[in-house]
């Protein structure tokens, strides 16, 4: 691995929790051995004194019933039984004189401690000291007790065994540390890879999609867990930017097509007028159909604005109580002159005031779409049918039923696409944006607008809107 590679790697996730976690068991491990360790040391110091007051109650007992001199007998084999480098008996008189010992040619360095004989004459308790020899690498660990009246005995034994066994043991540990650090690092790194293997699946995804390729999705496993809530979550996000780029790119697309006519016929009637204009009415009329080519321009212009504000919801809707049976009436009793100047038969049909909370002047725009389309495609003699009720739940449904030219099953699931237009519709003046705005309004307000049509028969248009929506 390279010298780059391993400085990048510090800077890692996935390093700076396995560091963690190496950290927090490696402290954990080194309190629990400092309690185990006091823990040994204090059972191994009471174990030993527990001995030494043992050997000194046995004195007393040899001293009570045989007299001093077997206690000075007994002082020299028990030295000798368990070795006389290992332990030494020696016999005082209160003043702190020694009258009798074991062989103290190994203990020679140790003395009498006067202030532990005055202790122990002063409160009648056996005194421990611990001293440090000269030159050597163990302690001893010396019993001052009062076996008779006016004997006193010194019992010094070697810390030698208790050393070895504690240096073992710290020995045993700092190798069990080392091992269990390095397995504790693994086990971390592992762990740790495999928490944030789901965000680098996720950066590597963005990674691909910043290179251009907005089809790529993060593989999403059955775990259920925060990192495939994450993963889903970003799925869901791409969805939604491709689909909002993908209708930026067919808006563009539509409006390049939509606005390429109507520039062209303005430049091309302008340059007719300029090579061969000669009267003033004909500048006249030129000037004039550029100013119905730029309105026509501008209201789709401003049509898409309010589709696209209204799909993002970003435009503001000023939400009132809307008698939207009132509202129904009277966008037929507008269109109902239009109606029979084609032969059509309007009829309106409403419950009683139904109220909807929303915008007073976007619903009249949506009612009015719907109508000025159905009006357009149902020819002389046919009918044009506006029904309000209360729908399913807390729900009010408009629907506009006409007898027009209808949508072929194929065109259904496009009719609300912007610029789309049926092939029926092709001969009919329009942008291709009505629906679209109507579909957008409807959205805005929590509702939705269906459609179901039978080629040559007509089609019905279903708005659903939900009667205290925005409350």
């Amino acid at each position: 691995m390279s010298l780059k590679r391993l400085l990048s790697l510090g800077n890692t996730l996935a390093f700076r929790l396995t560091l963690w976690y190496a950290g927090i068991f490696t402290l954990s491990s080194c309190v629990a051995f400092l309690l185990f360790y006091m823990l040994i040391t204090s059972v191994i110091s009471e174990r030993r004194d527990q001995e030494l007051l043992s050997q000194a109650g046995e004195f007393s007992t040899v001293l009570r019933v045989n007299g001093l001199t077997a206690v000075r007998s007994y002082a020299v084999l028990e030295a000798q039984a368990a070795g006389v480098k290992k332990v030494f008996f020696r016999l005082l008189y209160p003043t702190g004189q020694a009258f009798s010992s074991s062989n103290m040619a190994y203990w020679e360095n140790i003395g009498v401690d006067a202030k532990a004989i005055e202790t122990l004459l002063r409160e009648g308790q056996p005194v421990f000291k611990t001293i440090d020899i000269p030159d050597r690498r163990d302690r001893v660990r010396i019993l001052y007790s009062r076996i008779g009246p006016e004997v006193i005995l010194q019992v010094g034994q070697s810390m030698e065994i208790y050393s070895r066994f504690i240096d073992a043991f710290k020995g045993i540990f700092a190798a069990t540390m080392v091992t269990l650090i390095a397995l504790a690092a693994g086990v971390g790194w592992f762990m740790a890879r495999r928490a944030v293997s789901g965000v680098e699946a996720v950066t590597r995804t963005a990674q691909k999609i910043s290179a251009g390729t907005l089809e790529e999705r993060v593989p999403v496993k059955a775990r259920g867990d925060e990192v495939d809530q994450l993963a889903t979550t970003f799925n869901q996000m791409l969805d939604r930017i491709q689909t909002l780029v993908t209708g930026i790119k067919e808006m563009s697309d539509n409006i390049a097509h939509d606005l390429k006519s109507p520039i062209t016929r303005i430049r091309g009637l302008a340059e007719v007028t300029l090579t061969s204009g000669k009267a003033v009415s004909e500048y006249e009329t030129m000037a004039a159909s550029t100013i119905e080519e730029c309105d026509r321009l501008l209201d789709m212009i401003n049509t898409m604005l309010m589709i696209s504000k209204a799909e993002a919801g970003v435009e503001t809707l000023y939400r009132e109580r809307v008698d939207l049976s009132g509202l129904v009436r009277d966008a037929c009793a507008l269109f109902e002159p239009m109606a029979e100047d084609k032969g059509l038969t309007l009829t309106c049909n409403t419950a009683d005031s139904q109220e909807v909370l929303g915008d007073n002047r976007m619903l009249q725009r949506m009612l009015s779409n719907l109508l000025d389309n159905a009006i357009k495609y149902t020819g002389s003699g046919g009918k044009v049918n506006v029904d309000l009720s209360v729908g399913e739940g807390d729900a009010v449904t408009v629907t506009v039923t006409d007898t027009g030219v209808g949508i072929a099953p194929g065109e259904l699931t496009r009719v609300f696409e912007r610029f789309y237009r049926c092939d029926q519709s092709r001969s009919q003046s329009g942008m291709g944006l009505g629906l679209s705005l109507a579909r957008a309004i409807a959205r805005s307000h929590g509702g939705e607008i269906t459609v179901t049509s039978q080629l040559g028969q007509g089609s019905t248009f279903t708005v659903t809107l939900p009667r205290r929506q925005g409350a």
